[in-house]
């Protein structure tokens, strides 16, 4: 393989899933803060753009519920790649998202790196971080679930739990939406993108492969075990057509400077932010 080499990191599932949550959260972010905000005229302007506050809560509860669907469908599928006759071992392999003990080593080491004090973590197909970044979804998900059909089903909730409780739900909805918009456009994309090895992109998800040579360097751990099992060739793909590089940087560049635009408007805006 030439030093241009590419070899696929994501499946066009991977991606589309990737996708899908991108443009769900978004639209979630945007008459979330908007209707939480619209007590402003920077509030009112935003929900105007969706038809205005009724038709911006019925946006965010109906994409709420794809979301709610779109996490279900993305369960299945990965209990469908599970290999079964090797359960429990194949939750732990290289290639599983589940963290595991090699994760907590690699994250001393990582440490220890930072300070001089070690060599750098040989990382295998996924990182800590990356498991971390994964996994949030997991625990994000059923708390806006739960939260959010409460608070679109507030009669029928009452019927089932005390109504003091839909106060709570609230509480927690907004300070859980808060923490991820936080979290996606600070720790996410600084970590996923803005890295000395992925500046000024990580264009993986989007173009689906990497640049071996630059794998080699980042994941040298799944790039040797790939050698040795004989299957890097397998994994040999094209580069991204130009136009296609074009369309998924002015759109993911879109994502995030919306996202950090969110999140100083919550900022400018905190005092105004009602949490019950």
């Amino acid at each position: 393989m030439s030093r241009e080499s590419r070899i696929r990191r994501f499946s066009v599932v991977d991606r589309i899933f990737h996708l899908f949550v991108m443009v769900t959260f978004m639209l979630q972010a945007t008459t979330g803060v908007g209707r939480l905000l619209y007590t402003t005229q920077w509030g009112k302007g935003m929900v105007g753009l969706f038809g205005g506050y009724e038709s911006a809560t019925a946006i965010h509860s109906w994409v709420g519920i794809i979301m709610l669907i779109g996490f279900l469908v993305h369960i299945g599928y990965v209990l469908s790649k599970v290999d079964w006759k090797k359960f429990p071992h194949s939750l732990f392999n290289e290639d599983s998202l589940i963290p595991n003990l090699t994760d907590l080593k690699q994250m001393g080491q990582k440490i220890r790196w930072f300070f001089g004090l070690g060599p750098h973590p040989k990382v295998d197909r996924w990182g800590y971080w990356e498991k971390f970044d994964y996994w949030a979804v997991f625990w994000g998900m059923p708390l806006f679930a739960v939260t959010g059909l409460m608070l679109m089903y507030p009669v029928g909730a009452s019927s089932w739990v005390p109504g003091w409780t839909l106060n709570v739900a609230l509480l927690l909805h907004r300070a859980e939406a808060i923490l991820a918009i936080g979290y996606l456009f600070i720790v996410h994309f600084l970590v996923g993108h803005f890295r000395r090895e992925t500046f000024p992109m990580n264009e993986a998800i989007f173009a689906g492969s990497v640049v071996l040579e630059k794998e080699k360097e980042e994941k040298p751990a799944w790039i040797e075990r790939l050698e040795l099992e004989g299957k890097l060739a397998e994994r040999a793909a094209p580069p991204p057509a130009p136009w296609f590089r074009v369309v998924y940087f002015i759109f993911g560049y879109s994502v995030v400077i919306l996202g950090l635009y969110l999140l100083l408007i919550l900022f400018v805006y905190r005092g105004q932010i009602e949490w019950h």
